[in-house]
Parts: structure tokens; sequence; C-alpha cells
């Protein structure tokens, strides 16, 4: 379904649109509008994605572009619609699922899709209402623009606009919508669901449109004898690994990584019930609804590779050789500790950190977690250690120490003595003072609920650059209150 010149009202962005995944055909997608929501109103916003659109300074002034990004008024140039997927859900099979509440609204000449999450139902809803609630929007707009001022590959968000209807969820909450944007929300699910009804042609058509948008690279390569789809497997497969050693690295915790939530372009992707580390617990589980912990922090990179293989085994058909396949994903298994090695290394000051420097990683983890040390102020605060040469803030972080100072012992040779300002810079570059805690994410939805969203602009100006020091706001950086740990994340959330 298109949108006419006969529609009364139609909002202009400003963009231009290009067909992007509509051209695929309709076995992919159900061309639909937005729900509207009444008398819509701006939650938060980001300046940075709106000019990574092309968007006009003067965006965020016209009532129409306000209604348009809340899934109310139809955009000039656009076909909406929702896609269909499939995938494992904690580790089962859980057949057709697709877009149930987020619907896109095209791809903009520059490459980029703009897509509404919670917008109103879809054919793909599954029984559910098509929403979100204000409180997983904003979390979802303050994490994809921490994750990216953290520089780890995500989607973005535009804006989270907000209506006062009423969405039940454990409680009645009222409905957001967020505005994200990627090149692309195409996820391993995908795949699954067309090779899952041995429907090859649309598989195969799904792999080329992929492969030669995001992975041209694959047409021309030497690598699997010239096997496109099998270097396309493999070159997702190291996105991944990369991915995942960044996410160990900062302490980010997804909580629901089913194959329908692994973006095919190595991006973080749905934000649920995510969670950074407070105290370093490498068993953690941020997600209230895994009572298995299958998605444990130190879980994750085996998931991630598990999911891979599902990936794999849909491209199978068109891949035509297991042997292949299975080469295709050995690489993540030497990506991505090459790639936690490099991140840790950094973390450390080291600039020419490798394997032999895992025995110091290993040491310093096995010390936060016998206290359950807070991960983010733990790798501050060594780095400014290693500036300043003063180890005593470090060292206070310990009930008992001696744990701590048998480490420092094999680290601080390793720069040659302290202080070193220039690896304390390094240092300082990589690990942040700033990240989304829960608590921090819950005081500025619980004001944003009384429609002060005050407390929102502020984490994303401190989100956009969390290595800086932000004069004035230590308290955003300081240790989580007690109340903190009684926050439930489920996949409501």
């Amino acid at each position: 379904m298109s949108l006419l010149a006969e529609d009364l009202d139609l909002a202009d962005l400003g963009l231009r649109w290009k067909p992007g995944f509509t051209t695929l055909g309709p076995a992919f997608f159900t061309a639909l509008r937005p729900t509207p929501l009444p008398a819509p109103y701006w939650v938060g916003h980001s300046d940075a994605v709106a000019r990574m659109l092309g968007l006009p300074a003067d965006w965020r002034q016209s009532d129409s572009t306000l209604a348009a990004l809340t899934g109310s008024l139809p955009i000039a140039g656009t076909q909406p619609y929702a896609t269909v997927y499939s995938g494992h859900q904690f580790g089962v099979w859980a057949g057709q699922l697709g877009d149930g509440r987020a619907i896109a609204i095209g791809e903009t000449e520059g490459g980029l899709e703009i897509q509404l999450k919670g917008a109103g139902r879809t054919p793909y809803s599954r029984g559910g209402d098509g929403r979100a609630v204000l409180r997983s929007s904003i979390r979802e707009f303050l994490c994809s623009e921490a994750m990216h001022g953290l520089g780890i590959p995500t989607t973005r968000a535009l804006s989270v606009t907000g209506s006062d209807q009423p969405v039940r969820r454990e409680t009645l909450e009222t409905a957001a919508v967020v505005a994200r944007v990627a090149p692309s929300f195409i996820r391993f699910g995908h795949f699954e669901h067309f090779a899952a009804a041995d429907r090859i042609d649309e598989l195969r058509a799904l792999a080329d449109h992929v492969i030669d948008r995001h992975y041209p690279a694959c047409r021309h390569t030497e690598r699997f004898g010239g096997n496109a789809y099998a270097a396309f497997l493999e070159a997702v497969s190291e996105r991944t690994a990369a991915l995942l050693a960044r996410w160990q690295a900062v302490g980010f915790c997804h909580g629901v990584m089913n194959t329908d939530n692994m973006s095919i372009l190595g991006l973080t992707i749905d934000y649920g019930p995510f969670q950074f580390l407070d105290g370093f617990d490498p068993a953690h589980i941020c997600n209230h609804s895994d009572t298995q912990g299958r998605y444990a922090f130190n879980q994750q990179p085996n998931v991630a590779y598990w999911n891979l293989f599902c990936l794999a085994q849909a491209l199978l058909p068109l891949i035509g050789d297991q042997e292949l396949a299975i080469a295709a994903l050995a690489s993540y298994k030497t990506v991505f500790p090459r790639e936690f090695d490099a991140r840790m290394g950094a973390k450390l000051g080291l600039s020419d950190a490798g394997e032999a420097d895992r025995p110091l990683v290993d040491g310093v983890l096995r010390v936060l977690a016998a206290e359950r040390t807070d991960w983010t102020i733990f790798w501050r605060r060594l780095s400014e250690a290693v500036a300043t040469g003063d180890l005593q803030p470090v060292r206070d972080l310990f009930i008992d120490p001696a744990g701590i100072d048998a480490w420092l012992a094999t680290f601080t040779p390793r720069h040659g003595g302290l202080p070193s300002a220039a690896a304390g810079a390094a240092m300082r570059a990589v690990n942040p003072k700033f990240v989304l805690r829960n608590h921090l994410g819950q005081q500025a939805i619980e004001a944003a609920a009384s429609k002060d969203f005050s407390g929102v602009a502020t984490l994303l100006k401190l989100l956009e650059t969390p290595f800086e020091e932000h004069a004035g706001h230590d308290a955003h950086a300081g240790f989580p209150p007690d109340w903190a740990s009684t926050i439930e994340i489920s996949c409501s959330s």
C-alpha cells in the first residue's frame, strides 16, 4: 500500500527516500500504516542522529514531524511496512515471528532505514497490542545512543515520543514510540524463516540483497572457492565476534540473545532487558524472565556462536557444502579471543597487549569477581591511578586489598612503573566514566512519567560522550544505591 497524493495530510521530513527492503517483494513484508496515538509529545531526541540523517536544523519545530515520528501522520514518499521472520527463543524454535510492534517507514537515499517501534499492531503481533511503553522506550532510546558513544556497533535512536494512551504490561503504563535508525534491521531470523519453510528462492533473494548492499566484497572473494554465501557467513561471524568482545569489555548484558534479536550487520539491536554491570559477577543474569540463566553475562560469547550456527544451518542450502559452512564459522573462535585480548589490553593501557597478557587479565577478573567490585568504577579509577601513580583509590574498592595488591604488583611493571600520563590518558579514552546504569534510567523514567524530561536530556548528554569528565555530574558516575539491586528487568521491558 503506497501513500498517495490524495491523502489529506502528509508529513515531509525533508528527506529523500529510495526503494529498499520492499524491493524483495511481498513475501518478505506486509505494507501497512502505523496506528495513530492521541496527543503525542516529545520525550527525547538526538540531534546527532538528526544530523546523520540530514534532517533540517529546525526538524523538531513542526507538529507534523512530531505526529509522523509517533506514527500518527503518513510521510510523503514512503511505504511503511512490517517484516516477517522466525527464530530460536531461549534455545527453542519459536516458528514464525516478525515485527510485532515495529513498523519501518522506509530507507533514505543515504542508505539508512527508519523504523517506529511501538507504532501499533501488525500481522506479526501474535496477539500483542503492538505498543511500547514509556519505560522501555526511554531505555532503548538512551542505550542506543550510549552504545554509540562507547564506540560499540548499534542501531541508533532519533527520538522517543509519548502519548497518554494507556498500555497494560505488568501494570497500566503509557504509550511511547522510538524512532530508531540503522543501515538494516535484518536479523538472523529472517534467514531462518525462509530456510525452515524450504523457500530457497526467497532465501537466496534475501542473501543476495544483504550481500550486494552490505557485504559486496563477498562477491569477489577467493575464499571458500569463491563461494559468496560461505564468505558472507564468515563475515557475519567475524562482525559478531568483534561485537561480543566489545560487549564483554564494557560489561554490557543484552539479556535476550534470541536469533531473532541478532543483527546480520553485527549491530547491537533490540534493547529490552539489558544492563550494564554494577558489581562484577561473571554469571550475572539481567533478564528476570531468564530463569535458566541462558543469557547470563559470561554465556554471551558462546550464545552468539550458537546463534551463528543456526544462521549457518539456514544458509546451508545456498552454501551447498556442510564442511564449507563449518569452516566459515571457524573464524569466530579466533576473532573473539583476539578482539577480547585487544579490548582488555586497551583497558589496561597496554598498547602491545596480546595472548601473553591473558594471565594478567584473568587475574584481575578473579579479583573483581571475588568481591563483586564495581566494574565501571574500578576501570576508571585504575586509569587515574596509572596517570597519577596513586593506587589508593583503587585499593579502597576492596574490603580485603590483599588480592588487588598482589595483582597490582604484576600489573605496574608492565607500565615500567607509575605514573604514566600517556597510558592513563589512553585508558581514560576506553574506560568510560558514565554508563547507563539501571538506576539512572529508572530515575529518568520516573521523572518522565510526570512530564519532566530533563533527566532524559541530561543522561543523553553524558552518554553521548561517556569518556569525558563532565564536571558537576559526578553523582551520575557514582556507586549505585542499594535499591538498584531490586530493579527487575524482563522481556516486557
